[in-house]
C-alpha cells in the first residue's frame, strides 16, 4: 500500500526520516508492507512543494543541503510552491503528517495548532513535539479518536529508544507503580565527566562543543527539558494529567565537583532523575531533580549521554530499558516507529 506523507517542517530530523524512506524505497529497508509517498514538504525557512502524485525524495534531500531551500527542486507540471503549513496540512492529499517544526515547548505552538488541524481534517500526525503532548494531550487526543486517526509521539521522550511504546504494548497487565529515570543526555554526560575530574563549568563547556548541549544550555541544565518528558510520561503511562510547571524541578547548576567526589568516595553517584510515584489514593508525585543513587543500583552505571528509564511493575518487577535520548537518525526512527505502527493498526483494523 502506498501511504502519502507530508512534512511540516524539513530540519535535520525530518530530513532523517526523508533518508529511511529513501532507503526503504532503494530496498535497503524491507518495506513493512507500506511504501511512503512524499507528496509535500513545508518548511518557514526552506519554503515549500507539493505534488499530488509524490515528490523525489533525492531531489528534495538535494536541493536543501545544497542550497538551503526548496526552491532550488526542479520545476514540473502540477508543481505547487508557497504553501504554509496550515494550507499543507489541510489542501493536499497526505494521510500522514509529519510534524517535526521548530516549536516553543512553553506554549506547545505551533506544533499544536498543526495537530488539531490535521486531525480536524481526518489526517494522522507523528510528530516528536514535545509540546502537544505535554500540554494538550487530553484534547487532542480526544480529538484524534474522535476523528479515527492516529497520533504517534513516540519520540518525545527518549528518541527512538521506545520508552512509551515498550510499557503499553509489552508490559501490558501490569500497575505501573513508579516510572523513574536519566531522561536528559546532556546533563549525564556533564556528570560522568565530573565524575572524572572536571569542574562543572569545564563539563558544560566540553559538552557544548560536541554537540551535546546547546550555547544557551538552561533547558537542559536547569531540568526543564527532563520536566516536560515527566509530564508527558504522567499523561500518557499513568493517566494523571500533570501541567509540566506544576512538577517540583531543580537541575544540576548547583552540583560541584566536591558533591560529585565525596558521592563516589561513598559508593554512590549523583543522577538527574525524573520521577513519578503513584501513592495509596491513586495520586500520582513527581520531581525532577539530582537524586544520589547507591553504587549498584543500574542507573549509576548508565554514563555519557545515554537515556535510561525503569518501570515498577507489581507483575513483572522492575523493568529497565536504556538507549540514545537524542540523535538525527535516532529521532528520525522514532517516528518510522510511530509510522510502522500506524500501518500495521490499519492493517488490523481490516482484517
Amino acid at each position: 500500500m502506498t501511504m502519502k506523507v507530508a512534512f511540516i517542517g524539513f530540519g535535520g530530523v525530518g530530513q532523517a526520516l526523508a533518508e529511511i524512506f529513501l532507503k526503504q524505497q532503494k530496498g535497503e529497508k524491507p518495506s513493512f508492507g507500506f511504501e511512503p509517498e512524499v507528496v509535500a514538504v513545508s518548511d518557514i525557512m526552506k519554503g515549500s512543494v507539493y505534488h499530488p502524485n509524490g515528490l523525489n525524495i533525492e531531489e528534495l534531500l538535494s536541493a536543501v543541503r545544497d542550497s538551503g531551500s526548496l526552491d532550488a527542486y526542479p520545476d514540473q507540471t502540477g508543481l505547487i510552491r508557497g504553501w504554509d503549513s496550515m494550507d499543507t496540512i489541510k489542501d493536499t492529499n497526505a494521510d500522514m503528517i509529519v510534524e517535526v517544526t521548530f516549536t516553543d515547548v512553553k506554549t506547545g505552538q505551533p506544533a499544536i495548532d498543526h495537530c488539531q488541524t490535521a486531525f480536524e481534517h481526518n489526517k494522522s500526525v507523528v510528530t516528536t513535539n514535545k509540546g502537544p503532548v505535554a500540554l494538550a494531550y487530553d484534547e487532542l487526543s480526544a480529538l484524534a479518536e474522535k476523528n479515527d486517526v492516529f497520533w504517534g509521539f513516540e519520540g518525545t521522550v527518549m528518541s527512538g529508544t521506545p520508552a512509551l511504546r515498550l510499557p503499553v504494548m509489552t508490559l501490558a497487565g501490569n500497575e505501573i507503580t513508579e516510572i523513574k529515570g536519566i531522561l536528559n543526555g546532556t546533563t549525564n554526560y556533564m556528570i560522568t565527566e565530573m565524575e572524572k575530574g572536571k569542574t562543572y563549568k569545564e563539563a558544560l563547556e566540553k559538552a557544548q562543543s560536541l554537540g551535546f548541549a546547546e550555547a544557551d544550555p538552561v533547558s537542559d541544565v536547569e531540568g526543564y527539558d527532563a520536566r516536560y518528558k515527566t509530564a508527558i510520561l504522567a499523561n500518557y503511562l499513568m493517566g494523571k494529567k500533570i501541567a509540566s510547571e506544576d512538577i517540583y524541578c531543580k537541575g544540576i547548576s548547583d552540583l560541584t565537583l566536591e558533591m560529585v567526589k565525596e558521592a563516589l568516595d561513598e559508593n554512590q553517584k549523583w543522577r538527574l532523575l525524573s520521577r513519578l510515584t503513584k501513592r495509596e489514593d491513586g495520586s500520582v508525585e513527581a520531581s525532577v531533580k539530582p537524586e544520589l543513587v547507591d553504587g549498584n543500583d543500574p542507573l549509576a552505571g548508565v554514563n555519557g549521554p545515554t537515556n535510561a528509564i525503569v518501570y515498577e511493575c507489581d507483575l513483572s518487577g522492575p523493568i529497565m530499558l536504556t538507549g540514545a535520548g537524542a540523535g538525527l537518525i535516532e529521532t528520525g526512527y522514532s517516528l518510522f516507529i510511530d509510522i510502522i505502527h500506524y500501518h500495521r493498526q490499519n492493517a488490523l483494523t481490516k482484517l
